[in-house]
C-alpha cells in the first residue's frame, strides 16, 4: 500500500527527535520543495531578509562576517598553540620508534623479539566532541613531517576485524607518498577490491611501495625525503578506544604483532576516560604486546579559560557578551558537554543574532571606523539611538540646552555618539587591566570568595557593582592579612599588567605601585637595623640589675601597648596598598550596563540564546504530534477547536485519542475510535468486500501507530490487563 507523504515526513521528524533525545536536543527536518530551496539559496547571503529595518543591512552583514572571521582565526591560533607541545611530543615519539626500525638497533631488535608494538595512549578527556579537531591536527602534522600513511579508525565503522582491515587498507592505499610519483606512468596502482584484506596483503603493499620509492630518480627521492623518512611508519589512530569491542582490538593487536618485523606499525589510542581502560579491555597476554607511552592533553577547563581570556577579555574585538549570556554558555559547558567547540559555536550564534536583531550593530566596529559610520547614520537610526535606555539615562543627567540638542539635532547627536563610543572603547581597555590586577589579589585568597578563575570574577563585575557585594568585602579583609612576600609578588605582577596595558591612564597607577614596592624594600632595611638595635639594648638591660618597681612598671607598659594595638609600619603600608587597589576597582570596574550605548556592543538576549541552545524535546514532540501543521506546513492538517482531522498522520490521531484516556487504555476502544476518525470522510455506501479490506488496513495502520507511540515512550504494555496499555505522560506532554 502506498502511504501518504505527510506521515512519512512526520516520522522522519520524530525519529530525528528520538535520536537526539538522549542529549536533550531536538531536530525537526522536512524536505522542502525545489521552489523554496531556490528561494533560500537566493537569500542566503542576506541574513537580515526578514528584518524590519532595511538600512545598512549589507554593511551589518559584512561587519558580522569580518568579525567572525577574525574570531575564527584567533581561536584556531589558540588551539594550535595549546596543542603544540602535545603534538611535538607525539612526533618525537613516532620519530624515535621509526628511527629504531630503520637503524635496526638493539632496542628495536628486542621489541621484535617480544613482538611489541609502539603505542601512544593519548588521554584527551571527556569532551569527545573536541577530539576530532585534535586528531585532524595530529594527522596533518604527521603527514607533513613523518609519514603519509596515517589511518583514522572509529568504532562505528569497525564492528569486526574484517571491517577494520577493510577500513585500514582503504585509507592507507589512497595515501600519496609523492605528487611526482602519481604522474609516473609506471606507477603501481593498488586496488582494494582486487586484493584480500589481510595483514599479509598490507605488508606486501608496504614493501612494494617503499621499494618503488627507493628506486625513484635522485631528484624525486630528495623531494620526498625532505618531508618523510625513507621507510615511513604506518600510524593507526583509534579515535575512540573505549567504544571498540574487546575482540576486535585483541585480534588486531595479535595479528599485527606477528608482522611487526616487516611492517613498522605504530598505534595511537584516543582515550576519553583513563589509561586504565587499556588493561580493562585487553588481557595481559595482549597488552604485553604493546610498548605503551602515555600522553596527556590540556584540560578542557584550562582551554576554555584561555579562549575567554583571548576573545572576551580584550579590546581587540568590539563585540562583547553580557553577564547572563556568558553565564548561559559557561553553564552549558560545565554541566553538559565540556566542549570548547560548542562554546565557540555558541559565541558565533551570539554574534550572528546580535547583528541580525540590533539595527545599531553597524556601530559595533573597530575604533578607526567609528567616526565614519557615526556620521553616516540616517535619521531613523538616530531615533533608534534616542530610544536606547542607556542613552535616555545619559540625556536626563545633562543640562537642559544639551538635552534639547541631543533630542532634536542629528548632527550634534552623531558627534556625541562618536565620543560616547570612544569612551566605551577606553572603558573596555581600562576594565580588562584592572580586572586582571584584582584577579591577581583574589585568586590566591583562602576559599576564593570572588572565584578562582578570572571568568568568575568577570561575571561578578558585569552583574553588579562588585565592591557592594559581601564576597568583595571578605576578599578585602583577607587581603589585609597577606604576608609581605605574597604582597610584594602581587604588586610586581600588577605593575607588569599596567605597564603592558594600552591605557594611557595607568602611568600614575604604575608609578604609585612602584612607590609601594620601594617602601617595602626600605621597610626591610629599617626592620633589620631595628632588630640589631633591639638585640644590643636587650644585652645592656640584661647586664643591669632589675628591682621590683621597674619590673612592675615594664609589665604595665606592655599591658597598655597590647590594649592599644598600635599598627606596625608594615601593617599600615599593607592597608594603604589594599585601599589603593580598592579605589582602582571602584573607578574602573563599573558594570557595563551603567555605560552609555552599551546596547550597541553587548549582547544580552538570554531568552533567544536559550531557545537555540537549550532544546525542549518533550514540548517539541507534543507540538509535532498534536499539531503536525506546525512542522509539515500542510493547510489540510489544520484543526480548529481541538478536533481531530482524518487527514492527519496515523500517529497524530492515535496520540490525540490517547490524551483523552486515563491511566490504562483499552486497545479495543482505542482501535474503534481510531477507525471512526479515519473513516469519517469515506462514502457510507461502500460494499462489504471493500469494507473488510479497509478494516484490515486500518487495523494494520493502528498497530503501527501504537508501536511508534510506544517507541517514543508515551505508553507501555500493562501487566494488569493484557488488552490494555499504560499511559506514561501527563499534563499535555
Amino acid at each position: 500500500m502506498k502511504w501518504p507523504l505527510e506521515p512519512v515526513r512526520l516520522m522522519f521528524v520524530l525519529k530525528s527527535v528520538w535520536g537526539f533525545f538522549a542529549v536533550l536536543q531536538g531536530c525537526f527536518v522536512f524536505k522542502p520543495t525545489t521552489k523554496k530551496r531556490r528561494l533560500s539559496e537566493k537569500k542566503a547571503h542576506d541574513f537580515r531578509s526578514t528584518s524590519d529595518d532595511s538600512e545598512d543591512t549589507e554593511l551589518r552583514f559584512v561587519t558580522c562576517q569580518s568579525l567572525w572571521n577574525q574570531v575564527k582565526s584567533e581561536t584556531q591560533r589558540i588551539q594550535e598553540d595549546l596543542n603544540k607541545q602535545l603534538l611535538e611530543n607525539l612526533v618525537s615519539f613516532l620519530s624515535r620508534s621509526h628511527s629504531n626500525f630503520q637503524e635496526k638497533t638493539t632496542e628495536w631488535t628486542c621489541r621484535m623479539k617480544f613482538r611489541e608494538i609502539p603505542t601512544a595512549a593519548l588521554v584527551l578527556g571527556v569532551n569527545v566532541t573536541d577530539h576530532d579537531l585534535t586528531f585532524r591536527g595530529l594527522s596533518d602534522v604527521l603527514q607533513d613531517n613523518i609519514t603519509p600513511y596515517v589511518a583514522l579508525l572509529e568504532a562505528k565503522d569497525c564492528p569486526g576485524i574484517k571491517n577494520l582491515m577493510q577500513k585500514l587498507m582503504g585509507q592507507l592505499m589512497n595515501c600519496d607518498i609523492d605528487v611526482d610519483s602519481l604522474e609516473d606512468e609506471n606507477c603501481v596502482q593498488v586496488s582494494q577490491n582486487k586484493i584480500r584484506c589481510s595483514m599479509s596483503s598490507l605488508t606486501s603493499w608496504y614493501e612494494s611501495i617503499t621499494k618503488k620509492t627507493d628506486s625513484e630518480t635522485p631528484s624525486k627521492k630528495r623531494n620526498s625525503s625532505s618531508r618523510h623518512w625513507q621507510f615511513p611508519p604506518v600510524v593507526v589512530i583509534f579515535k575512540d578506544m573505549e567504544s571498540f569491542t574487546t575482540k576486535v582490538l585483541q585480534d588486531f593487536i595479535v595479528i599485527s604483532s606477528q608482522h611487526i618485523h616487516e611492517l613498522p606499525l605504530v598505534l595511537i589510542f584516543g582515550i576519553a576516560t583513563s589509561p586504565m581502560i587499556i588493561h580493562r579491555l585487553l588481557p595481559h597476554s595482549v597488552s604485553s604486546l604493546l610498548c605503551i607511552e602515555l600522553f596527556q592533553s590540556l584540560s578542557c577547563k584550562e582551554h576554555l579559560s584561555t579562549i575567554i581570556d583571548k576573545l572576551l577579555l580584550t579590546s581587540r574585538f568590539p563585540f562583547k557578551l553580557g553577564e547572563k549570556v556568558l553565564q548561559v554558555l559557561i553553564n552549558i559547558f560545565l554541566y553538559h558537554d565540556f566542549s570548547v567547540q560548542n562554546f565557540i559555536k555558541g559565541f558565533q550564534l551570539c554574534i550572528v543574532e546580535h547583528f541580525y536583531s540590533q539595527p545599531l550593530s553597524v556601530l559595533c566596529c573597530q575604533l578607526v571606523d567609528i567616526k565614519k559610520r557615526a556620521y553616516s547614520l540616517s535619521h531613523e537610526q538616530c531615533e533608534n539611538i534616542r530610544r536606547l535606555p542607556s542613552f535616555r539615562r545619559y540625556v536626563e543627567k545633562q543640562e537642559s540646552g544639551k538635552q534639547v540638542a541631543l533630542l532634536t539635532n542629528d548632527c550634534f547627536l552623531k558627534e556625541e555618539t562618536e565620543k560616547l563610543l570612544e569612551d566605551l572603547h577606553v572603558y573596555h581597555e581600562n576594565y580588562v587591566s584592572i580586572l586582571r590586577c584584582l584577579h591577581v589579589f583574589t585568586s590566591s585568597l583562602p576559599k576564593y570568595p570572588l572565584g578562582k578563575q578570572i571568568r568568575e570574577l568577570h561575571c561578578a563585575c558585569l552583574e553588579n557593582r562588585v565592591w557592594e557585594t559581601k564576597e568583595y568585602e571578605s576578599s578585602l579583609q583577607l587581603a589585609r592579612m597577606l604576608n609581605k612576600t605574597d604582597l610584594v609578588t602581587m604588586l610586581q605582577q600588577c605593575v607588569e599588567i599596567l605597564m603592558s596595558s594600552s591605557g594611557k591612564e595607568f602611568d600614575k597607577a604604575a608609578e604609585k605601585l612602584k612607590e609601594f614596592l620601594t617602601q617595602f624594600q626600605n621597610l626591610e632595611v629599617a626592620e633589620a637595623s631595628q632588630e640589631r638595635d633591639v638585640s644590643v639594648s636587650s644585652q645592656k638591660e640584661l647586664q643591669k640589675k632589675t628591682d621590683l618597681y621597674h619590673l612592675q612598671k615594664t609589665l604595665l607598659e606592655l599591658k597598655e601597648s597590647r590594649r592599644s594595638k598600635k599598627l606596625t609600619k608594615f601593617e599600615m603600608l599593607r592597608f594603604e596598598v589594599v585601599d589603593y587597589i580598592d579605589s582602582l576597582v571602584r573607578k574602573y570596574l563599573v558594570p557595563a550596563d551603567d555605560r552609555t550605548l552599551h546596547e550597541i556592543v553587548y549582547f544580552n538576549a538570554t531568552t533567544v540564546l536559550r531557545g537555540h541552545l537549550n532544546a525542549a524535546p518533550r514540548t517539541a514532540l507534543h507540538t509535532a504530534l498534536n499539531n503536525p501543521h506546525w512542522y509539515l506546513k500542510n493547510q489540510a492538517l489544520k484543526c480548529d477547536g481541538g478536533g481531530i482531522s482524518n487527514k492527519a498522520p496515523d500517529i497524530c490521531i492515535v496520540y490525540k485519542l490517547h490524551l483523552e484516556c486515563g491511566r490504562l487504555i483499552n486497545l479495543v476502544d482505542w482501535l474503534e475510535a481510531f477507525s471512526t476518525v479515519v473513516t469519517a470522510a469515506e462514502e457510507p455506501n461502500a460494499d462489504a468486500a471493500s469494507s473488510d479490506q479497509v478494516d484490515d488496513t486500518i487495523h494494520a495502520r493502528f498497530i503501527r501507530a501504537v508501536s511508534e507511540l510506544e517507541l517514543l515512550g508515551f505508553i507501555k504494555p500493562s501487566k494488569q490487563k493484557t488488552d490494555h496499555v499504560a499511559r506514561l505522560t501527563w499534563g499535555g506532554c
